[in-house]
């Protein structure tokens, strides 16, 4: 007779705290900055015990990492961008306008999550070098994953072919940077559903032929009023 497997009650009720914990230390570094926010405020707005923030953390420089990392992936799961569904299924797509519509929309969600986190990111780095180390030296992680996608673009349908995997990388870098993304959406007041539109148009215009363009390349209109 076959053992049915019961769910690890302690396992899920440690996975809920700690989502816990990291969401109310994001919402309190964006509103406060890393500086001025205490472990306690944290735990306050977790509703959990100082102790327990320490016990799953061991400190705020670790709990300012899993904050960013977790911003990146959009949950606590140990998954790499590479190896996460939505960019294996961008690579996947048959054509290079498809693919580029479903990487924007994809980085769209990820730029919404991380790209309030920049200004906090940068002020934290100047007042406490040690976070820094938190992250190793080597290629900047987004170029690596861009690169990845440039790769699986080249060659496909639509795809302009005297453009390089090189150059394909690196206008997927800079283009989907969070600094741009910031400039537009925050400073400029456009809404994420523009930016994005902004952004697919851009790249097919760069990165495909002109009939796998299409007419979105022409982009949004003129602007109107901040955040449409």
């Amino acid at each position: 007779m076959d053992t049915v497997k019961r769910p690890d009650k302690r396992a899920e009720r440690s996975r809920r705290t700690r989502e816990k914990v990291i969401q109310a230390a994001r919402e309190l570094f964006v509103a406060q900055g890393y500086g001025a926010t205490s472990l306690q405020e944290v735990a306050d707005r977790a509703g959990v015990a100082v102790q327990t923030v320490y016990f799953v953390f061991g400190n705020k420089r670790t709990l300012f990492k899993d904050v960013v990392d977790t911003s990146i992936a959009g949950d606590t799961e140990p998954v790499a961008v590479m190896d996460r569904e939505w960019f294996r299924a961008a690579c996947a797509e048959p054509t290079a306008a498809g693919q580029l519509r479903a990487h924007v929309r994809g980085t769209s969600e990820i730029l919404g999550r991380v790209a309030p986190l920049m200004p906090m990111i940068a002020s934290a780095g100047a007042t406490d070098p040690q976070i820094a180390a938190q992250w190793p030296d080597g290629p900047d992680p987004r170029y690596v994953v861009q690169h990845a996608a440039a790769q699986a673009l080249a060659g496909k349908p639509g795809a302009r072919p005297d453009v390089s995997v090189a150059m394909a990388a690196d206008l997927l870098f800079c283009l989907l940077s969070p600094q741009l993304y910031l400039l537009f959406v925050q400073d400029r007041g456009w809404s994420q559903d523009r930016w994005e539109e902004w952004a697919y148009a851009t790249l097919t215009a760069q990165l495909c032929t002109d009939a796998a363009a299409g007419p979105s390349q022409e982009g949004p209109g003129p602007e109107v009023g901040p955040g449409l």
